[in-house]
């Protein structure tokens, strides 16, 4: 996996206190009308882990990502980022103090260039305003330089340099699934929720994505939740396993005590016992 080239790149030249990631989830219950998607799940994420959240289709991962993201908001319960209560506090606010993530269906734009949707993502870190950017002030102009280098590390860090001109429209679907993930990147998260990246590509594209992901956490200490299907993905770079059924939690481990334990083989295999 290459490095970033140029100057230090964004996680590396960012402070111990500025990658900071402890998340907590207490006690959460979300429903739908008479329906439980989610029942009293506990869930803490430490600086620098990669956690991924698995369980049969139906499980209510994805409701769990969006109650973290700030898309749900929990009947019950509490989510705590760094310390603050971001239970009922906009995607926006999540955002802006270091929440982003990718998508189960992938939302970006595709009228839109490579380069153009990954722009999108500095927003929350502009600090000229509207007076400011009429005029196109040096103040400005120096901004939008530095917007644009950190763009050019991560293009070059996902190898998608000769893309980042063509409409996002136009690209293979596995190749979207990697500039959405530079999207998310852009934004420079402290905590990167992952909805299924692996989702439709074939085993080339998914052996990039793992690579990324890999660098992304060893090196430069990104804490990342993923949720994902394939579970030789899961088992091989996942630090700790949360396993969901039904709205339940089955299990909280690593890879070898989720992969053996009973509840989770019988939610994935169903009962086995009167199997000779």
């Amino acid at each position: 996996m290459k490095a970033f080239r140029g100057e230090p790149s964004i996680f590396a030249s960012a402070r111990p206190e500025d990658r900071r990631a402890e998340l907590e989830v207490k006690n959460l219950k979300l429903k739908f009308g008479g329906i439980t998607a989610l029942n009293k799940i506990d869930l803490t994420v430490r600086t620098g882990e990669l956690v991924a959240i698995i369980g049969p289709n139906g499980a209510g991962k994805t409701s769990l990502l969006n109650c973290i993201t700030g898309y749900y908001k929990p009947q019950e319960g509490q989510i705590f980022f760094n310390g603050e209560d971001v239970t009922h506090h906009s995607t926006h606010h999540l955002t802006k103090i270091g929440i982003g993530r990718t998508y189960q269906n992938i939302e970006l734009f595709p009228g839109m260039s490579v380069l153009s949707n990954m722009l999108l993502a500095r927003h929350v870190h502009c600090k000229y305003n509207v007076g400011l950017a009429s005029i196109f002030s040096k103040s400005v102009r120096n901004e939008e330089i530095r917007h644009r280098k950190i763009l050019e590390e991560l293009i070059d860090f996902l190898e998608i340099q000769s893309l980042r001109k063509q409409l996002v429209g136009s690209l293979p679907y596995g190749m979207r699934k990697r500039v959405e993930l530079g999207r998310a990147l852009a934004l420079e998260p402290k905590l990167l929720v992952l909805d299924e990246p692996f989702a439709g590509m074939t085993l080339e594209e998914k052996e990039d994505m793992v690579r990324f992901l890999v660098e992304l956490n060893k090196s430069w200490n990104q804490t990342m939740i993923l949720v994902e299907h394939d579970m030789s993905v899961v088992m091989s770079i996942s630090k700790k396993i949360m396993v969901l059924d039904f709205g339940v939690k089955l299990a909280e481990g690593s890879p070898d005590f989720v992969q053996n334990h009973p509840q989770v083989i019988k939610a994935y295999l169903g009962d086995t016992s009167t199997i000779d």
